[in-house]
C-alpha cells in the first residue's frame, strides 16, 4: 500500500520578474514500511520535495498525497494535525529546545495531543528506551553530546508513533561512529515498528542503510533503484575508473 503518490509534481518560487523552478515532472510512490532516502547535491530539490510531503509546503502544479490526503488541499489547521498526528521530522540541527530537559523534549509533540500526564510519561520513556537514553531524562540538551542530541530528536519523532519520519540530513554534524549508530537506531525501528522513513542526504554513510535510493538533479528525479542496484552501479562506476 502507497502511503506517499507524488504525480506530475512541479514547485516554483518567485525570483524577480521570473520564477525558479525547484521540482519538475515528479513522479514518485512510497510504500508504507519503506526506508527509502532522496540523494543528491545541493540544490537538486531534495528539501524541497521533503517538505511538501511534511505539509510544510504545497506543490505549484501536480499532486502530492500523504495518507491519502492532496497537500494541496489542505487547510491549514488539516496540515498541522497531519503533522502533529502522522509525521515526525528528524532535523540535521536537532532543534532541541534548551531550557527543557530531554523528557520536556520529547513529551512537547504529545501536548497538543488529547492524552494524560500517565499516558505521556509511559510514551516519553518508551520512545527514550528505542533510542537508549532513559537514563539522562533530568538532562538538558547542553550537558549531551552530539549523537546524544540526535537520539532525542529520534524520540521526539518518534513518541507519537508517527506512519512517516521524514529526516533531512540527520547525520550532517555527526562523526562517523555516531552516525553509524544513529542509523542502526532508525532501521531498528523501521523494522520494529513498521514506520516509513524517507530521508534527504548527501551522506554516503545514510545511503548504505537505504532500502531504495532516489536521485534528484536540477529538480527532477535521475534515478530511482534499490540498495542493491545503486550497489552494483557504484562498484562498476569504480572499475571502470582504474
Amino acid at each position: 500500500m502507497s502511503i506517499i503518490k507524488i504525480n506530475n509534481l512541479e514547485k516554483q518560487f518567485p525570483v524577480g520578474d521570473g520564477f525558479f523552478t525547484a521540482l519538475s515532472d515528479i513522479n514518485i510512490e512510497v510504500k508504507k514500511g519503506e526506508f527509502a532516502g532522496l540523494i543528491g547535491p545541493s540544490g537538486s530539490g531534495k528539501t524541497t520535495l521533503l517538505n511538501i510531503i511534511g505539509s510544510l509546503d504545497t506543490p505549484t502544479k501536480g499532486t502530492a498525497e500523504v495518507m491519502g490526503k492532496s497537500i494541496a488541499e489542505l487547510s491549514y489547521k488539516q496540515s498541522a494535525g497531519l503533522r502533529n498526528r502522522h509525521i515526525g521530522f528528524i532535523f540535521q540541527t536537532y532543534n532541541l529546545l534548551p531550557v527543557y530537559t530531554v523528557f520536556e523534549n520529547v513529551e512537547f509533540s504529545l501536548l497538543l495531543q488529547k492524552m494524560s500526564a500517565v499516558e505521556r510519561k509511559k510514551a516519553v520513556m518508551q520512545a527514550l528506551e528505542w533510542v537508549g537514553l532513559t537514563d539522562k531524562v533530568d538532562s538538558k540538551p547542553s550537558m549531551l553530546s552530539g549523537g546524544e542530541c540526535q537520539r532525542v530528536a529520534i524520540a521526539r519523532a518518534m513518541v507519537k508513533r508517527p506512519e512517516i519520519v521524514l529526516a533531512d540530513e540527520p547525520t550532517a554534524n555527526l562523526d562517523s561512529e555516531n552516525s553509524h549508530h544513529i542509523l542502526r537506531t532508525m532501521k531498528k525501528l523501521n523494522k520494529e515498528l513498521g514506520v516509513t522513513f524517507v530521508f534527504s542526504t548527501h551522506d554516503e554513510k545514510v545511503m548504505q542503510y537505504l532500502d531504495r535510493i532516489i536521485a534528484l538533479e536540477d529538480g527532477k528525479v535521475l534515478r530511482d533503484e534499490t540498495q542493491e542496484e545503486f550497489a552494483v552501479r557504484k562498484n562498476s562506476q569504480i572499475y571502470k575508473t582504474k
